[in-house]
């Protein structure tokens, strides 16, 4: 018996069975939840700059075949604080970003899956509140509507279970109003930086 054959032959076994395991297949759904860390641009406007944030992130994707797939992205609401160009905090606010994506994987058969993705991102602003020297004054965010683009990677640890890294570019701008009057537009538009774990089912 040939020993160098044999071991060949069952190392050859092993890796396409794992790649098979591993392997993203149309009709799966994948769960990932963890953390997300919001840096938005640092020239937000001409009087005001919003600061960054990290949040419990979580979404879902469906894979429509083994290569594309659509995912929503979710989140626990993100609260910032807003800042003065001077730095003096003159309130918060929070937001939650829900954005939906079209993914390509191009290595679904991999333990290593990278993807890209581009989409369409909604955002609402809610509990605004004011202090310092803007405190009892009444603080208004529009919502938003922008493209996102993404880049991530699923390291996959067994048949379910895996890891997952992304960044995003979200495009977000809002109206901001004091006591009913505008004072301009605040340019958010952040990277948004995620660790996760998923699952797969």
């Amino acid at each position: 018996m040939d020993i160098k054959k044999v071991l060949c032959t069952a190392a050859l076994f092993t890796v396409t069975a794992v790649s098979t395991a591993n392997a993203m297949d149309q009709g799966d759904w994948l769960v990932r939840a963890g953390a997300s860390y919001v840096d938005p641009k640092s020239n937000n406007s001409e009087i005001v700059s919003v600061d960054s944030a990290t949040g419990f992130t979580f979404n879902f994707t469906y894979m429509m075949t083994d290569s594309w797939a659509v995912e929503l992205l979710a989140a626990y609401p993100f609260k910032h604080d807003i800042e003065l160009l001077d730095g003096t905090k003159v309130g918060s606010t929070k937001h939650l970003p829900p954005t939906l994506s079209l993914q390509y994987h191009w290595a679904p058969n991999s333990t290593f899956q990278p993807y890209v993705g581009v989409g369409l991102n909604y955002t609402r602003f809610s509990s605004e509140k004011t202090t310092g020297p803007l405190e009892g004054v009444d603080l208004s965010l529009g919502d938003s509507w922008g493209l996102a683009g993404e880049i991530g990677a699923d390291f996959m640890l067994n048949d379910q279970w895996f890891l997952n890294g992304s960044i995003r570019y979200i495009d977000i701008e809002t109206k901001a109003k004091l006591d009913g009057g505008s004072i301009g537009k605040v340019n958010i538009s952040p990277w948004v930086y995620g660790v996760h774990v998923g699952f797969r089912f």
